[in-house]
């Protein structure tokens, strides 16, 4: 690893570390954490604490930064999509959680628009729920919606991401679902930043909202944030804690120990405090350091995209022209993962993108030297 640190840690396992210009995904390692995050995860670490109440404390600080009327830290927002569905099933009946994944006697079915299907939909139904489509992969209308809303129906879930089309929007869900006495539920993993979509969703009327902890938060990767109607967040605690009560909750896989809850809270409160001006402005001259030095390559096309409804952040996106004739994209990618070190960039199809959220100072320079050295050879 040339003129870069190799942790002791990762050297001893063989793995060395690579730069991410793909986002705050999941495969990379999803953020860096900062400083203070792990001060307060290593203070977390040294005592022993009650578990609830230290749970309950901290539910209370995700409700008030969320503008909810209750919170709670989660393993994910994987795990959190698990137990939004299992309140609306089970309700606050300690009988019925017991019952999951067998919602035999319960409503059971989450109702989905087909364009929102995704890889991660599965949590969906990991309690034991049915999932039933609406509309076609690229629309649908609110009747469509209101077809399929029967007895059986516990939640609508809502999809929140850039790729992910908005069928009948959010607005009008609520609406809709409201209308006929059911909750609407919103994945929201990845839609931080902004800062304002931590309460965004819940002044739609959302009823439970789920975000990553470990992506824009930079909080512990393994954590996530959850809150919504105290109600439905009463019987979140109930499938999920499994602390007080002889209930053999479905949530107990998904536990958070208590560095992840402490590492967690702080890196939301660290979040609210910064400057989201200024990290944008990084973001900025990072783009525009590798965009200036990636001109005169004939047939490639390189645009600084922000503020777009499929992008995370600002980035310089390359794109090559039918007059191109270099190294393929899947070529491209595959000199930069294999190099030293490997780096890792995003982009759909025929282009790349360099997701500026987790390249750290001096990395920019890196990408654009290897990138020059493949393309203007």
């Amino acid at each position: 690893m040339a003129n870069r640190v190799w942790p002791e840690v990762y050297k001893k396992l063989g793995v060395p570390p690579i730069i991410n210009a793909q986002s705050w995904v999941t495969a990379l390692g999803g953020s860096i954490m900062r400083p203070e995050v792990l001060q307060a995860m290593d203070d977390a670490a040294r005592v022993f604490v009650d578990v609830k109440q230290l749970n309950l404390a901290a539910g209370e600080i995700v409700a008030r930064i969320c503008g909810a009327e209750r919170g709670l830290v989660t393993a994910g927002c994987s795990a959190a999509q698990v137990l939004m569905v299992a309140a609306c099933m089970t309700g606050k009946s300690e009988k019925n959680a017991e019952q999951l994944p067998d919602t035999t006697g319960m409503k059971n079915e989450v109702i989905l628009f087909k364009g929102q299907r995704n890889r991660y939909d599965k949590a969906f139904v990991t309690a034991g729920a049915t999932l039933v489509e609406y509309g076609s992969a690229d629309s649908a209308t609110t009747a469509e919606l209101e077809a399929e809303i029967n007895e059986y129906t516990a939640c609508i879930a809502f999809v929140v991401a850039g790729a992910i089309p908005a069928g009948i929007g959010l607005e009008e869900t609520i609406r809709v679902a409201h209308e006929h006495g059911i909750p609407v539920i919103v994945d929201a993993a990845a839609e931080l930043p902004p800062r304002s979509n931590l309460s965004k969703f819940h002044k739609m009327g959302a009823d439970m909202v789920a975000f990553s902890g470990g992506k824009g938060i930079a909080g512990p990767q393994s954590a996530g944030l959850l809150a919504g109607k105290a109600d439905l967040m009463e019987a979140v605690v109930m499938n999920s804690l499994n602390l007080d009560s002889a209930v053999a909750a479905i949530g107990r896989p998904m536990k958070v120990s208590k560095e992840n809850i402490v590492g967690m809270v702080t890196a939301l409160q660290l979040f609210t405090d910064s400057d989201e001006a200024a990290e944008r402005e990084g973001w900025v001259s990072k783009s525009q350091f590798v965009a200036e030095r990636l001109t005169g390559i004939s047939g490639l096309r390189v645009e600084i995209e922000d503020e777009s409804s499929n992008r995370q952040g600002t980035m310089p996106v390359l794109y090559f022209e039918d007059d191109y004739d270099g190294p393929s994209v899947a070529e491209i990618k595959k000199q930069l993962e294999g190099g030293d070190p490997g780096i890792f960039v995003g982009g759909r199809g025929d282009e790349i993108s360099i997701v500026m959220v987790n390249v750290q100072d001096g990395e920019e320079i890196i990408i654009t030297e290897r990138l020059n050295e493949i393309l203007r050879n």
